[in-house]
């Protein structure tokens, strides 16, 4: 590998704003904040909306779209317009 093309990789925690939950794990994003981690030490902390732990995917809470009501309703809204009728 070419040296000084990589980016440096640091210890980074990242938290989940929908759940709370933090992981500490290698990164290149150089976020401002700080947090102080359970081993005692300090590190730099970024803040994602959505994470393995919260998203819906991963935590088998998936809502379950009415997609034919939401077509139904669609046709009916717009009904005089077009081939929709």
């Amino acid at each position: 590998m070419k040296k000084g093309i990589h980016p440096d990789y640091a210890p980074v925690v990242f938290r989940d704003l929908a759940s709370g939950e933090m992981f500490l794990t290698r990164s290149t994003v150089k976020p401002e904040k700080t947090v102080e981690w359970t081993d005692g030490n300090t590190y730099p902390v970024y803040d994602v909306e959505i994470s393995s732990v919260s998203h819906p995917f991963y935590t088998g809470k998936q809502r379950i779209l009415d997609s034919a009501g939401r077509v139904e309703k669609f046709k009916s809204r717009y009904k005089g317009f077009g081939k929709l009728g």
